[in-house]
């Protein structure tokens, strides 16, 4: 296993794996109503089986090279995490997400987490395009879009119908060459 640090303060970004489904749960059970918000998580992983069944999706999509899960962890603790949802290798696109729990939040965790994710599929994967589909009403989650460097491309107007309300979805990415740009800028 490997342990990626996110700074001084603790945080690390580790894969999450079908193993972990307790630990997974314990933090989705802590965060579920905050990160249920505006992120339909809660609503899939509600017990220890289907906890399981969905980071063995993950596990099943990174072997495919479709889609890759990591988790957060502050002091030990998972918090939160960020995933590429989809991958298309071949189309050199992927898509980003995020969650994190109330603990959690305000530290720029997910910012940091992102980062590397990022990194990594821009210099490692070799992938061109970085999206990021987000709530209009979740400006926490736009901030992070906006920190990246992302750029706002247009609204799905009421295009993600959710706890009975059709969300507004804000579309962000950054291309690999802006991203290369910025990484040579970074301290």
């Amino acid at each position: 296993m490997f342990a990626i640090s996110l700074g001084d303060d603790g945080a690390e970004l580790r894969p999450l794996e079908p193993w972990q489904a307790g630990e997974y749960l314990a933090h989705m059970d802590r965060g579920r109503d905050y990160i249920g918000r505006y992120v339909a998580l809660p609503t899939v992983c509600t017990d220890l089986a289907t906890s399981r069944a969905f980071l063995q999706a993950y596990a099943d999509k990174a072997a495919a090279d479709t889609g890759r899960i990591f988790g957060i962890w502050l002091d030990g603790t998972l918090v939160g995490g960020v995933m590429l949802r989809l991958m298309d290798t071949a189309a050199g696109t992927c898509e980003a997400g995020c969650w994190l729990e109330p603990s959690a939040a305000g530290r720029g965790l997910v910012t940091r987490a992102v980062r590397v994710m990022i990194d990594w599929a821009v210099f490692e994967r070799g992938l061109h395009r970085v999206e990021w589909q987000v709530s209009s009403a979740n400006t926490a989650s736009i901030r992070v879009a906006e920190r990246l460097g992302m750029t706002k491309e247009g609204v799905l107007r009421e295009s993600y119908p959710y706890r009975g309300v059709r969300h507004d979805m804000e579309v962000w990415s950054v291309l690999a060459p802006e991203w290369r740009a910025a990484r040579e800028q970074r301290p």
